[in-house]
């Protein structure tokens, strides 16, 4: 028996506490209706017996207040709520416990913006982390020694897990069930709970935003330029020239401030683009080619699959507004 703790922060999100609690609830039914011992022994833990979230919509009873739990086996931080800085310091008498049971053996997963709980604590320093597509650049300021990768729905370093934003958490916990239980298993609780269990990358609901929360000028006055003239052919050189810098110090300013190199902002802010012509228009994959400044169809394809994880036609079919005749 796995002793479960799901831990119920002060500005949480309801349903990443409830979630987790039913997914493994159902799949202790399904050993029982398969004639196996239930696996999991779920409980709601905090550090009142009632945590009110949502300015009091919602009011959870938790089955165990932290001094009362010995050892876990498995803890998941559910995702927060709201400002992060405000909501990580609301729940900073958690972080001992969190550390503590990890140092006792104990697997820890984070569910979406659950990790800038998980990284407040500094187990995830130097290792790999995933989190909302929307909060990376914020995770990546808060906690700098931690490695954010972008657009991954499951990270696994030294029983730390982690999840991609939103509904991507559903997957850690397949990926969980999975390993504790069998493959079976978890594409049963795949099926009845109606997720993809082999998803593995949330890249294609990403919408890139440069970073511009930095205070280099001549980097954000790149920045600006390549947004609005992405269209056009665009060089390092011609950029580090408007900006009057010399090329190398203008892509180490450029890396340090956004995150990306400058080819790579380049490339991003095209294809962003790219994906709201698919989205809105009937326009064909050559016409939004051209329409975002490439004129080679299998560069186009290769750079345009590698950042959305889908290609020009997979991403249209999936997400255009418009019926396609």
């Amino acid at each position: 028996m796995k002793d479960v703790a799901i831990l119920v922060p002060e500005s949480s999100v309801m349903q990443a506490i409830a979630d987790p609690r039913y997914l493994l609830t159902a799949v202790n039914q399904f050993m029982a209706v398969s004639g196996k011992e239930p696996l999991f022994n779920v409980q709601l833990v905090g550090l009142k017996k009632e945590v009110i979230l949502n300015d009091g919509l919602f009011t959870v009873h938790t089955d165990k207040q932290l001094k009362d739990v010995n050892k876990a086996d498995i803890v998941f931080i559910p995702a927060l709520a709201g400002d992060m800085p405000t909501a990580v310091a609301a729940n900073q008498e958690l972080i001992p416990w969190i550390v503590e049971q990890y140092d006792g053996g104990a697997e820890v997963a984070s569910l979406c913006v659950g990790a800038f709980l998980l990284a407040s604590t500094g187990l995830l320093n130097g290792k790999k982390c995933s989190t909302h597509w929307g909060f990376a650049g914020e995770l990546r300021e808060m906690f700098p020694e931690v490695e954010v990768v972008d657009g991954s729905i499951v990270t696994e370093e030294n029983r730390l897990y982690s999840s991609g934003g939103a509904n991507s958490y559903w997957n850690l916990l397949l990926y969980l069930v999975e390993k504790y239980t069998d493959r079976e298993t978890a594409i049963l609780a795949s099926k009845y709970f109606a997720i993809d269990i082999d998803r593995n990358s949330q890249a294609a609901f990403a919408m890139f935003k440069g970073q511009k929360d930095h205070p280099d000028a001549a980097v954000r006055t790149a920045q600006e330029f390549i947004e609005n003239n992405f269209n056009d052919k665009i060089t390092v050189d011609q950029l580090a020239d408007k900006v009057a810098i010399g090329r190398r110090s203008f892509e180490r300013r450029f890396l340090k401030a956004t995150n990306n190199s400058v080819l790579e902002y380049i490339q991003r802010v095209k294809i962003e683009a790219a994906k709201r012509s698919f989205e809105s228009s009937r326009k064909n994959i050559n016409e939004v080619m051209f329409d975002v400044g490439y004129t080679d169809t299998k560069a186009f394809r290769t750079i345009f699959k590698k950042i959305t994880g889908l290609t020009p036609i997979e991403y249209r079919n999936k997400y255009n507004k418009l019926v396609l005749k």
